[in-house]
């Protein structure tokens, strides 16, 4: 089997892709490329990271003309915001969930992983391993939207409105983590179904709502639209993921007690990049992981 990796990043994520990089090379095994998707400004910074198996894509690449960022005026220049005769101001995270959409036309492989930039690969990972039979694992926590983020009922309403599926499904899952697998012959059928749906382009019919999450859409197309063919649905998820300031102390202590935390059959960890922990820690105690060690304070 062959894996597209994707990564949607920015510029204040450089040094988190640079570790994500390192690990990967370290780690990921089997036939696979990985593929940086970022912004038209940030091509440059980023192709320091490209090499045999990495390249790296503008959005310039993947977008239409009418959609494209400019400094927020709002942030004194400091942010980007995304513009288009089609919908309301798009931030950053809006753009690369639709980068990570936009791939799936792009490459001609099985799988596509998204990983985002805060992720570290810490065991040797080969992507052919989600595949059972002819069935790709699919992170899907079963009735937990409403216990997760406010936002997560929202996303899957607007998935709903794209899919003219119910705004409010239930059970309503979750299938929102930081490795997410996709087959592409799925992400390219679920396009599809959203142009024949709404009469008009893909990316147009996404962004007539705010509230996106293209893992949210693609689970619910393939839960609902397809019945669940092709997939092995799974609550595990690849990363031990630290998503919330609140969960440990934002202290090293605190690190090294959430790393601890990793299970055997997780093959990475992520520390969302807004929890105020130093990089130079992750590195430090994600190091220690790789090597078969115990993460200390």
């Amino acid at each position: 089997m062959t894996t597209a990796i994707m990564t949607a990043s920015y510029s204040a994520d450089f040094d988190r892709c640079s570790l994500l990089c390192e690990s990967m090379d370290r780690f990921i095994q089997g036939a696979w490329h990985h593929y940086l998707l970022v912004e038209r400004g940030d091509v440059v910074l980023f192709s320091k990271l490209a090499g045999p198996n990495r390249t790296v894509i503008s959005e310039a690449e993947l977008f239409p003309t009418w959609l494209r960022s400019f400094p927020d005026p709002l942030s004194g220049g400091k942010r980007r915001v995304w513009l288009s005769p089609f919908s309301m101001p798009l931030r950053g995270w809006h753009a690369q969930q639709l980068r990570r959409l936009a791939i799936a036309r792009r490459v001609d492989v099985d799988t596509l992983l998204s990983i985002d930039s805060d992720v570290v690969l810490v065991r040797p990972f080969d992507p052919a391993m989600l595949w059972h039979g002819d069935k790709l694992r699919m992170f899907r926590a079963d009735d937990a939207a409403g216990q997760a983020t406010p936002g997560h009922l929202k996303w899957l309403a607007h998935a709903g409105t794209l899919l003219n599926l119910s705004a409010n499904p239930d059970p309503a899952h979750d299938y929102i983590s930081n490795m997410v697998p996709w087959r592409v012959d799925t992400a390219r059928a679920l396009l599809d179904y959203i142009e024949a749906n709404s009469g008009k382009s893909w990316i147009r019919a996404v962004i007539s709502s705010r509230n996106i999450s293209e893992c949210m859409i693609y689970g619910r197309f393939v839960d609902e639209v397809l019945r669940g063919a092709g997939h092995d649905p799974n609550p595990r998820s690849l990363s031990h993921v630290l998503w919330y300031r609140e969960t440990f102390p934002e202290t090293i202590e605190g690190l090294a007690e959430f790393m601890r935390g990793i299970d055997d059959d997780q093959v990475a960890i992520g520390v969302q990049s807004f929890v105020d922990h130093p990089l130079s820690e992750v590195r430090r105690m994600a190091f220690a992981l790789a090597n078969g060690k115990q993460p200390e304070a």
